[in-house]
């Protein structure tokens, strides 16, 4: 029997509504520019660019007229149980903070062995191979002073905006506060989102709404089956989406069949799956 841990007050996460995503790329931007992401000159080679949030194509794979595409984002999961990255990890650069439910990335650690880039099944850990940042005429002042660039040879992913919850943090404590009201701390995909596809807050708080929105039976996560229990849901109303979200054998998937979620007011495209 799986044994969850037993996490602190807070523990953080996000769902991405996959049928308001319209694939702008909005929150790859904002991802690299809050976070010092680096930018190569050439970035068709997908094997050495950084991208902390990918965003991906998918389709239910019918011809026209019957043909439907969305969009999905994919950051770091997270995982709450035995994160791969962390377990393999030799240089303990890697771990899960059970005060946040955040799994930390500790660069100065990191001896660039890629061991956890390789257990990720999620593909969500990238290897850095140059020191790319702009040396000169003052290019280095466009960076984040609150995130540190990353040097050359070492791993770096997602962290959930870290920087951000330290400056909600900080600014409890000079209100003479001691919790971190709802949307004090959001990352930076969840601000940009045009579409306002992303909801992120803290999923042990019965009151905030990404705590709420994990519940409906719409929602679903990547591989839930390998057992890593990410903290990044995703929503759909459509089916071929939530089938898609895991390697089921054929006859092994079971379509949402109740009815009256359809009739629920959060549910963006009722009707879609037959019911």
């Amino acid at each position: 029997m799986k044994k969850s841990n037993d996490h602190g007050k807070y523990k953080y996460g996000m769902v991405i509504d996959i049928d308001k995503c319209t694939g702008c790329g909005t929150c790859m931007v904002a991802c690299a520019a809050e976070n010092n992401v680096a930018v190569r000159a050439d970035q068709s080679d997908k094997e050495r660019t950084i991208t902390w949030m990918r965003l991906y194509k998918i389709s239910n794979g019918k011809e026209f007229p019957h043909t439907e595409v969305s969009y999905f984002p994919r950051p770091c999961m997270h995982c709450d149980h035995h994160p791969p990255c962390v377990s393999v990890c030799v240089a303990t650069a890697t771990k899960l903070d059970f005060n946040t439910g955040i799994v930390s990335q500790i660069y100065t650690r990191c001896i660039g062995c890629r061991y956890c880039q390789a257990a990720c099944p999620y593909g969500a850990r990238y290897f850095n191979w140059w020191d790319v940042f702009p040396q000169d005429k003052g290019m280095d002042r466009y960076l984040t002073p609150e995130v540190s660039p990353r040097m050359r040879g070492v791993v770096e992913k997602c962290t959930f905006c870290h920087q951000r919850l330290m400056g909600a943090k900080t600014l409890a404590y000079a209100e003479d506060r001691q919790e971190i009201e709802e949307g004090e701390y959001v990352t930076a995909c969840t601000e940009a989102c045009p579409a306002q596809a992303i909801t992120f807050g803290d999923l042990n708080n019965p009151e905030h709404e990404v705590s709420k929105l994990i519940k409906h039976p719409f929602t679903f996560r990547l591989l839930e089956r390998i057992g890593t229990d990410p903290k990044v849901y995703y929503h759909s109303s459509r089916d071929w989406i939530r089938k898609l979200g895991d390697n089921f054998l054929p006859g092994e998937y079971t379509p949402v069949v109740n009815k009256t979620w359809a009739e629920e007011e959060w549910s963006t495209k009722p009707g879609r799956d037959e019911f």
